[in-house]
């Protein structure tokens, strides 16, 4: 029996990770990584909650993180909170060496891949790959079957002329001024004097305004009193927030073709935390006894369908966030959920709600207006409506 070919179209965080847990596991199996960009990986920071992963999961990840802390932060007009959940970074760089080293000579980078089949590639130059199964890790699309909002960010990478005083990353910083729905600045401390901030949206739209970011960044940093020696780099990002949708519909109009990633609807609803099932697809695919296209298709769907089902509940939360209030007041249902208990909101980054923890976020007096709170809720339908 011949070995498998599997052709993966796009190098970000799902496309990497798939090709590296098949490279590891199926050793047997051909493994080609295409990337439009000019390197695996592009220029990001992910990261993840320690109690986002099961051990075996954090075991082969492991190679990948170059930070880990052993708390985090909060901070809302009217809470500051230290939570003793263990966080952890892996940046591009890291990332990129290790794929293209496990790889060894089956990446292509600069690689445009425009139309993909389950079992074929055509490139922008015209030419055709051929593979038992063409998985499609491109990031995300515009689909008529998901209603969404975006979370926008721009985060910049800073040495500073004296130590910042951070020892835990602070995961939102909600006292600063509310614009373009909520915002709050995030802050990883990579060493006593150096560190990303990145300004963070919650909005209505997808527009980006890289420079009304870039100067929210700069404000803060002088608000805290640092100073700047150096701009390592700049990063940015647009992650999708569902609000509503039909993922059967969804993955209909993926005719047949394997798909990873933020496109297979596979990331935290609420958070747009994509690494855990980034780490739990490579896991799936790697596993299956077939890695042809049809098999390799009705797992992945199969596993974005019994998930999107299993997260009603923070759809629900995510309509309250954007919908049933003024957007400068969005903050106040964040400062109302870092309220909760602790082990509480490590289930709910994990996206692993139990049905008690499901009754204790709904209980209580919503932090925004009653009744559009309820009609957020029951609006369930907001892909339809954006279809007609």
């Amino acid at each position: 029996m011949s070995a498998p070919r599997i052709v993966i179209a796009g190098g970000g965080l799902a496309g990497g990770l798939l090709a590296w847990r098949l490279a590891e596991r199926r050793p047997e199996a051909e493994v080609l990584l295409l990337e439009a960009g000019p390197a695996v990986g592009g220029n990001h920071t992910w990261c993840v909650h320690d109690a986002d992963l099961g051990a075996a999961e954090k075991a082969w990840l492991a190679p990948f993180v170059v930070h880990r802390w052993s708390g985090q932060a909060v901070r809302f007009p009217g809470r500051e909170r230290r939570l003793g959940s263990g966080y952890a970074a892996i940046t591009s760089d890291r990332f990129r060496a290790l794929v293209e080293a496990r790889l060894a000579g089956r990446v292509r980078t600069g690689v445009c891949a425009v139309d993909l089949t389950p079992t074929s590639v055509r490139l922008e130059d015209g030419s055709l790959l051929h593979a038992d199964a063409v998985v499609d890790a491109r990031g995300p699309r515009a689909t008529p079957h998901l209603a969404l909002g975006f979370q926008k960010f721009l985060g910049r990478e800073l040495q500073l002329d004296a130590p910042h005083g951070l020892t835990d990353p602070v995961i939102m910083d909600a006292t600063v001024p509310q614009e373009d729905g909520y915002r709050f600045v995030y802050l990883l401390p990579f060493g006593r004097d150096r560190l990303l901030v990145e300004d963070t949206r919650y909005a209505d739209g997808p527009g980006f305004d890289a420079g009304a970011l870039r100067r929210g960044v700069d404000a803060y940093v002088r608000g805290r009193g640092w100073r700047v020696q150096r701009v390592f780099r700049e990063e940015t990002g647009v992650l999708p927030i569902t609000l509503s949708g039909d993922v059967a519909a969804h993955w209909d109009d993926l005719r047949g073709v394997p798909t990873v990633g933020l496109a297979a609807g596979l990331f935290h609803p609420t958070t747009g935390y994509s690494l855990p099932d980034a780490v739990r697809a490579a896991d799936l695919v790697a596993g299956l006894p077939d890695l042809a296209a049809g098999p390799l298709f009705s797992a992945l769907r199969g596993h974005a369908e019994r998930i999107f089902a299993e997260r009603r509940l923070f759809r629900w939360l995510n309509r309250m966030l954007f919908l049933a209030g003024p957007a400068d007041q969005r903050w106040r249902v964040m400062q109302r959920f870092y309220g909760l208990p602790e082990p509480l909101i490590e289930r709910f980054y994990a996206a692993r709600l139990t049905p008690a923890d499901k009754l204790r976020v709904l209980a209580g007096k919503p932090p925004v207006p009653l009744m559009p709170a309820i009609a957020a809720i029951a609006a369930g339908d907001l892909h339809l409506r954006a279809a007609r």
